[in-house]
């Protein structure tokens, strides 16, 4: 036997579904939860029913819980799109900032001080006679017989210590290899 109240129940789903999930879509403009808030009104609806009173506007009921549903959703949207929007915003500062930093870095200018900063600090490490026959050679551009006799040892061992100097220049700036090649040919002139 079918139930009366089910039946009655079922004709008013049938009748009214498809304009509650109409209105829900003219808000939400999101069919799947146009569609759930819809069949989610009907279940409160369908739990609720015995407290409310017996001449109560169903249709009114139902879709004031659609309207409600669909608020909340609308609100949601509104917060994320307004998180979105501050992440985008600040994707794009720090982007901009990326850009602008790249433009006004000046390669030739960081990347020679670079090595510069390790040709300093390897030049500090070594022994004292090797910096000062390598000085001598490189920067004050002095020929290796004049340097052999101021340290009082042979153009050999100036050779010597100029080769250990730049061999361990060489092993510090073995990542800056194209660099190091210029370097060496400036500091070999």
């Amino acid at each position: 036997m079918v139930n009366p109240v089910n039946l009655t129940f079922n004709s008013f789903y049938t009748k009214y579904y498809n304009r509650f999930v109409r209105f829900a879509n003219s808000y939400v403009r999101n069919m799947d939860a146009a569609e759930d808030f819809t069949t989610e009104a009907f279940m409160v609806y369908w739990g609720n029913k015995d407290s409310l009173a017996p001449d109560s506007n169903i249709e009114a009921y139902i879709l004031t819980v659609i309207k409600n549903k669909c608020l909340n959703y609308l609100k949601q949207e509104e917060r994320r799109k307004v998180i979105v929007t501050d992440i985008s915003d600040y994707a794009q500062w720090e982007l901009d900032l990326r850009i602008s930093t790249l433009e006004a870095c000046d390669p030739d200018e960081v990347f020679s001080e670079e090595i510069q900063r390790i040709v300093n600090e390897t030049l500090a490490k070594l022994p004292k006679q090797t910096l000062d026959i390598f000085v001598q050679s490189r920067y004050k551009e002095k020929p290796h017989k004049e340097i052999a006799e101021m340290f009082n040892i042979t153009t050999k061992g100036v050779e010597y210590h100029i080769s250990k100097a730049l061999s361990v220049l060489r092993l510090n700036l073995k990542d800056y290899l194209p660099a190091w090649t210029a370097l060496f040919f400036i500091l070999n002139k």
